[in-house]
């Protein structure tokens, strides 16, 4: 059994560098989450769609590289992967330019071998998505996936939920943005929102009203992350407030969130309370912020794992 399935897209990245100029990498919230997983001793597979070109054999030999399993990867013959471009300002807030919109992740649960990535999912310890990756797909995708995070939470899997919320992936319709989201915490145990997004999307006044929304589905477990506010909990009937530990002046913000819910995740399936769950996940965020690109090297990683 595989402890950890994440759903959802990667993608190429093109990040500026201190000296102005564009380095090439790969990235994406859910893949980001994946690696992250991975280094922390968890074992972790990528459900996705690839094309079969230079980028797609990259990114399944970096999956390779991180020990991120690959079979629940398809691949489309003459598809490419989706590109993003990053920006940021000089505050480390970033700006995401995207090039997607023929990307095969979108049609993963309608390609020959969805069957077998839904199975997976089912099996699994935990099945790990977010906002993004319910933005990619139409209505046939969305009712397989469903349905198949659905079927996962009868065989115990825990169905974890990033409500990772960027509009333009929802071509500006808030009102299936909300109905899709309502649908996936209806099937959630774990939410881990981010509190700027669920202002957004759903007009939140207080991290305190977004966990009373989101326990109205059901859900168990809810970490709302608010930066350097820290994170808010609620679990086992309980709330609690984790700050975090130092602030930090961010070079670049990109993949604190899935970062975050990496540390969070692993530190849970590993036996550590919530509290202390959340004190890894702004550790690792912490560390992450202070890089450029999605993906820190794995020399500042083993850095955090050593606190």
């Amino acid at each position: 059994m595989t402890s950890v399935v994440c759903v959802g897209e990667v993608m190429v990245e093109l990040a500026r560098g201190a000296d102005g100029r564009f380095g090439l990498g790969f990235g994406g919230d859910t893949f980001n989450t994946a690696v992250y997983l991975s280094r922390a001793g968890i074992e972790t597979a990528y459900a996705t769609a690839l094309g079969d070109d230079l980028f797609s054999g990259q990114l399944m030999a970096l999956a390779a590289l991180e020990g991120v399993g690959r079979d629940t990867m398809l691949q489309v013959k003459g598809r490419m992967p989706g590109l993003y471009l990053i920006t940021t300002d000089d505050k480390g807030e970033r700006t995401f330019h995207y090039w997607r919109d023929t990307s095969p992740a979108r049609a993963l649960f309608e390609l020959e071998g969805w069957q077998e990535v839904a199975e997976r999912m089912v099996t699994a310890r935990a099945v790990y998505f977010s906002g993004i990756t319910l933005s990619l797909y139409t209505n046939t995708g969305l009712g397989r996936f469903l349905a198949a995070l659905e079927l996962a939470g009868t065989k115990g899997a825990q169905r974890v939920f990033d409500g990772n919320f960027r509009p333009r992936g929802w071509g500006g319709d808030l009102a299936r943005a909300r109905t899709v989201f309502a649908e996936a915490m209806k099937r959630a145990s774990i939410a881990l929102p981010t509190f700027e997004d669920e202002v957004a999307l759903w007009g939140d006044a207080s991290p305190m009203a977004t966990i009373e929304r989101i326990t109205t589905y059901g859900v168990r477990e809810v970490v709302v992350k608010n930066g350097p506010a820290g994170a808010l909990i609620y679990a086992d009937g309980q709330v609690i407030e984790v700050p975090v530990e130092r602030e930090v002046l961010p070079v670049d913000t990109t993949g604190a969130g899935d970062s975050f819910n990496a540390g969070y995740l692993a530190a849970r399936l590993k036996g550590a309370s919530p509290a202390e769950a959340a004190l890894e996940g702004h550790r690792l965020a912490g560390a992450v912020i202070m890089h450029r690109g999605a993906l820190i090297p794995r020399a500042a990683h083993e850095g955090v794992w050593a606190h």
